[in-house]
């Protein structure tokens, strides 16, 4: 808890996770692997106010709790949880100031949402100075997450809120897992909103108008899930850019690419890169590329910029102390 003369501060940070592998599959009960990016953050800090109210003070809104506009309700949902919530006499306190500060771009398969709702839940603890378990924090995130996505697997909320990669099945299992890998991540946003409520919409849809197919495509992106966690431990980058490839194929045929995706992918690989694939909801959002070197990242980012993409991020994968925040 941060004091300035006895002023009363509340601070809590994230950060954004990209899906190496497990995109829609993990829906259904399949792994997936994802990676938390400690360099992309979001930040929350809350000071009191005089007036007994909640203002939200973030990119997208300024103003009152009540006032929130529709693609923050989750947010909303989970503020006036955590503040009816008996741990904390919030009746004998002044109002508060949100403010949130997001590095992640949104809907961008990058876990925007998770995020906030990860930084904003430990601010509040932090705040009226209560203790926050792991298991409480996304539990918590969760209710958020429900209301935004529906039907969320938890595996953004799990990556935003942890240091080390995760490896997700829904309602089963949840571990941090290693990473002995000689190579960069580049992950290259496609300039387009990605689709996820829609694309995961669709492949509801293709199970039940083509069960036997879907269900086989699911399959393939589990067995490659389990592939990439050996290629990821044995330091395989040639084997993990290969699964990548077949990853995007499999993702493709469910109908959750797109053709700028499409495009930029086959550019990427042009340029070097092992293997690259979507990531997140699909449809738009990002895509990422296994790079043999920095430097090779640094180059193929120019041109895929050049070509469109909004924006980009590398990543090291080789140390364990390039995941810590």
């Amino acid at each position: 808890m941060a004091s300035n003369r006895n002023k009363k501060f509340g601070l809590g940070q994230s950060h954004a996770k990209i899906i190496l592998i497990g995109e829609h599959s993990v829906v259904y009960g399949k792994p997936s692997i994802a990676l938390p990016l400690s360099a992309v953050k979001t930040k929350v800090i809350i000071e009191p106010l005089e007036k007994k109210q909640v203002l939200i003070e973030c990119r997208y809104f300024s103003g009152d709790l009540n006032n929130l506009p529709e693609n923050m309700l989750g947010l909303q949902h989970l503020i006036r949880y955590i503040l009816t919530e008996k741990l904390f006499d919030y009746s004998s306190e002044c109002g508060l100031k949100i403010k949130i500060s997001s590095q992640l771009p949104e809907e961008r398969g990058m876990g925007s949402s998770a995020a906030a709702a990860i930084a904003v839940t430990r601010a509040l603890y932090n705040y009226f100075q209560q203790p926050l378990t792991q298991t409480k924090l996304l539990q918590l995130a969760n209710i958020s997450e429900t209301d935004t996505h529906g039907n969320p697997s938890g595996l953004d909320a799990a990556t935003s809120a942890s240091s080390q990669p995760i490896w997700m099945i829904k309602g089963k299992q949840l571990l941090t897992i290693p990473i002995n890998l000689d190579a960069w991540l580049l992950i290259c946003d496609s300039g387009i909103k990605g689709k996820t409520v829609a694309a995961v919409a669709s492949v509801k849809q293709r199970m039940i108008n083509f069960p036997l197919k879907t269900t086989l495509l699911l399959s393939d992106l589990e067995n490659l899930a389990y592939a990439a966690r050996q290629q990821l431990a044995q330091n395989d980058s040639i084997g993990l850019g290969q699964t990548f490839c077949t990853a995007q194929k499999a993702l493709a045929a469910l109908g959750v690419s797109s053709p700028r995706l499409d495009k930029l992918i086959d550019l990427s690989l042009k340029l070097g890169s092992l293997g690259s694939k979507l990531t997140g909801g699909g449809r738009g959002g990002c895509f990422i590329c296994l790079m043999p070197s920095e430097k090779a990242a640094q180059t193929a980012a120019q041109v895929l910029t050049e070509a469109g993409a909004a924006n980009y991020w590398i990543q090291p994968l080789a140390l364990k102390e390039n995941f810590n925040d």
